[in-house]
Order: structure tokens, then C-alpha cells, then sequence
């Protein structure tokens, strides 16, 4: 290791405060040269021109101590990726402002409806003060709570709950994740809620901090779900997309045996998971990569896209919102009676897009 250069300090009057002499040694220190600020006896060097000098000196070592401080007070240990180019937007990827046609339904009626389930016409969703609600004729009703209030800020969210994921089983009944909760079986008419997994129970020695979406096998026997990060809670998701960490997981849950298995690990930020049409391969979107499985999006700020597949992954559709305006943090598309819905893990609406004319 090559040492320090030393640096000498020297002046022909002791006319600056200690302050000033301080400032000025750790400059010379880290600045590689040295740096004299010199007053001398019967010059006409100005207060103010004094002044304005210090200050510039003390604004040039504040902001990299500052920086510094930010670096070491982080509490995130990001891992180093690399990503594959993606896909330029031609042909079926061509943008286009289909989104823009979109309706919003419950416009402040509720916040962050992030995932979309229905039994025959009637919709739920989860809410971003954890409620479970129904929607139908225009009205907004609560069916299920997970935790318990208030719900007002980022640090209620471990009590209050969040449902993410949300689907409907075959006899009637919804299954749906909260990401701090667990898994749950809700009954919408009788308002009969059933913990199926808590999130307190250890999968494989490892504790599931971040549940986050869920498929179901048209039997209702299998669940399909994931588990975001061992560490970070949603609460902290910036943090997790910033640290890149793999400790995500696909679990799967037997709802006759109450078995656990952990399908997928090393997983970074899985969010979205969906079973193909014959249930025989299970999609996982890893948001931390950019990319699923099968297909590499570039995401851009301020830009909503929906795509179309096909069940081998190639590209059948998709539908653009440039500006990020009219359909914003989209979550999920749920395609119902020639509508497509879209979930938001933020706006205060559900989007709804009539696919005749998109």
C-alpha cells in the first residue's frame, strides 16, 4: 500500500480562527496538494471576499463527507448484475397509446388495488390499508381484514396487513397473500376468514418475510406463491430492488396435506407468478432481473406496457401508456367478460380497458 503524501501547512500570520485552519488541513490532507490561505498584515483583503472563501472551502468538504456518510450508513449491500439488451419495440411491440383508452373505476374510492380476482361479475381486491373488498355496483364493500389498525403510514403496514395477491378457488371461496400475514382462504359471502400458512412459519429454516402473489390449480389443491425476500419487507421493496439480493423463493402449498415446498430459490424479487392455461409450467416474473423466464423488457421511467403472450412466450400483443399519465404503477392485468383490468400497488382507481377496441 503506498502511503499518505504528507502535506505542510505554513502561513506568515496567525490571523485565521482555529475553524478556518481546520478546514483548510483536511483539504491539503485530501486534496493531494497544499492549500495556503494566507492573511497578510495591512492587505486589503476583504470580510466579505474572506467569507465567500470559506465558505466555498467548507461546501467543497461537506458534500463528498456528506456522500461518504450516506455510503456508510446504508442499509443495503447491493450485489453487482449484469443484464441482456432487450427487445426493440418493433413489430407487435410498436408503441402505441391503447392504454391511454382506458376507464378508471372507484377513482379515490380505494388505494393500491394491486391484484384482481372475480366470481362471475363480482370483483375483489386487496387494499393498500388491508382490506380485502368487493366491488360491485359501483360500491366499494369490505369482506376481510388480515391485521388490525391504524393503517395510515409505512410504519402501521406490519400490523395493519397488505393482501397482494388475490385469486378465486373452485367451490366459491378467494385465496389470497398478505405480505405480512400469510396465506389465507376467504370466504366472501359469509365474511369467514381461514389461515392457511402464516407467514411466521419457517420454510426450510428460512422465514418468509415478503409473501407476494399466488396462482391456483383450476382444482384448488395447489397454490402456487411467492416469497420475495427473506430480509426485506414490502415496506422496504426500493431497498430490495436496489440490493439485488436472491433470497427469493416459488413455494408451493398443498391444501390437503398443508405441505410446503420450496420449487425455485435464488430468486431475485420474484413478484408476479401465473400458471399456464394446461398446468404444465409455472411463470415467475424476478422484477430485481428485469426479465421473466421467458421474455426481457426493459422497463423505462414513466411507461406502462402490457403485454399479451402466447404459451410458448412469444409476443401476441401489447398496449402502451408512453407518458406513464393515464395508467400508472401497473401491477397486473386480469381479462374478464372482453374487458382487461389492471391492478395498481398505488393509484387510487382500477383501470379497465375494453379489449374490442384495443
Amino acid at each position: 500500500m503506498r502511503a499518505a503524501p504528507s502535506h505542510s501547512f505554513t502561513h506568515t500570520s496567525v490571523t485565521l480562527g482555529p475553524l478556518v485552519l481546520w478546514v483548510c488541513r483536511l483539504l491539503a490532507s485530501a486534496g493531494g496538494s497544499r492549500i495556503l490561505l494566507i492573511r497578510l498584515p495591512g492587505s486589503s483583503f476583504s470580510g466579505r471576499v474572506f467569507r465567500a472563501t470559506f465558505l466555498m472551502l467548507a461546501a467543497f468538504l461537506t458534500i463528498p463527507l456528506l456522500g461518504a456518510l450516506v455510503l456508510l450508513d446504508s442499509p443495503i449491500d447491493p450485489e453487482s448484475l449484469s443484464f441482456k439488451e432487450p427487445p426493440l419495440f418493433l413489430g407487435v411491440l410498436q408503441p402505441n397509446t391503447k392504454l391511454q383508452q382506458v376507464e378508471r373505476l372507484f377513482e379515490n374510492q380505494l388505494v393500491g388495488p394491486e391484484s384482481i380476482a372475480n366470481i362471475g361479475d363480482v370483483m375483489f381486491t386487496g387494499t393498500a390499508d388491508g382490506r380485502v373488498v368487493k366491488l360491485e355496483n359501483g360500491e366499494v364493500e369490505t369482506i376481510a381484514r388480515f391485521g388490525s389498525g391504524p393503517c395510515k403510514t409505512r410504519d402501521d403496514e406490519p400490523a395493519c396487513g397488505r393482501p397482494l395477491g388475490i385469486r378465486a378457488g373452485p367451490n366459491g371461496t378467494l385465496f389470497v397473500v398478505d405480505a405480512y400475514k400469510g396465506l389465507f382462504e376467504v370466504n366472501p359471502w359469509k365474511r369467514e376468514v381461514k389461515l392457511l400458512l402464516s407467514s411466521e412459519t419457517p420454510i426450510e429454516g428460512r422465514k418468509m418475510s415478503f409473501l407476494n402473489d399466488l396462482t391456483v390449480t383450476r382444482d384448488g389443491r395447489k397454490i402456487y406463491f411467492t416469497d420475495s425476500s427473506s430480509k426485506w419487507q414490502r415496506r422496504d421493496y426500493l431497498l430490495l430492488l436496489m440490493e439485488g439480493r436472491d433470497d427469493g423463493r416459488l413455494l408451493e402449498y398443498d391444501t390437503q396435506t398443508k405441505e410446503v415446498k420450496v420449487l425455485l430459490d435464488h430468486l431475485r424479487f420474484p413478484n408476479g407468478v401465473q400458471l399456464s392455461p394446461a398446468e404444465d409450467f409455472v411463470l415467475v416474473a424476478e422484477l430485481a432481473m428485469l426479465f421473466s423466464q421467458e421474455t426481457v423488457m426493459k422497463f423505462v421511467p414513466r411507461y406502462s406496457l402490457v403485454l399479451e403472450l402466447s404459451d410458448s412466450g412469444a409476443f401476441r400483443r401489447s398496449l402502451h401508456d408512453p407518458e406513464g399519465q393515464v395508467v400508472t404503477y401497473v401491477s397486473e392485468a386480469h381479462e374478464h367478460n372482453g374487458h382487461l383490468y389492471l391492478g395498481s400497488f398505488r393509484a387510487p382507481y382500477l383501470c379497465r380497458l375494453r379489449l374490442q377496441s384495443a
